[in-house]
């Protein structure tokens, strides 16, 4: 059963948060351990799976870039070993440039910039992501989630720099 089958949402990019939410914690009221303490091994050993099941369901759906590849993996797309490995020239490029000015970035404010730059780019990707599911060209979805897991990589990366330069202002 897919994660959203388990949790009796529709299979969309776009999830209702509050609608994710319900679903989640009423099937974990309903399947969690602490229920079944008094029940017979094999009850007991399914609620625990289950339970677990659901975390992983609602931890994958939470978040809309691990949502968009896991929706990538229902559909087949081909993605690198790793689904990290920039195989693009065009996107290892940015990936390159964009490390460079965040190393020369000297500011928390230029930091910052740059930080905002790649969230609006994040954005931008997932709302393209809908309409490249729908077409089911695994060729664009591929590409595109490699530049969204570069980006979100490039956040940390700046969350990082940003810390490193706190401190050192400190």
């Amino acid at each position: 059963m897919d994660h959203f089958a388990r949790l009796g949402l529709p299979a969309a990019l776009d999830l209702d948060a509050a609608a994710l939410d319900r679903a989640y914690f009423t099937l974990q009221r309903q399947w969690h351990p602490d229920r079944f303490v008094s029940r017979p091994p094999d009850e007991r050993a399914r609620a625990s799976a289950e339970a677990a099941s659901l975390n992983e369901a609602y931890r994958t759906l939470k978040d809309p870039l691990s949502r968009a590849f896991y929706m990538a993996e229902l559909a087949e797309v081909d993605m690198p070993g790793d689904g990290r490995t920039i195989d693009d020239p065009d996107l290892l490029m940015e990936a390159m440039e964009a490390r460079e000015a965040l190393h020369e970035a000297d500011t928390p404010g230029a930091v910052d910039q740059l930080a905002a730059e790649a969230r609006q780019d994040v954005q931008k990707a997932l709302a393209g992501l809908g309409s490249l599911f729908l077409a089911n060209d695994r060729v664009a979805l591929r590409k595109a989630l490699l530049r969204l897991r570069y980006l979100d990589k490039f956040a940390e990366e700046a969350r990082a720099r940003r810390m490193n330069l706190d401190r050192s202002n400190a």
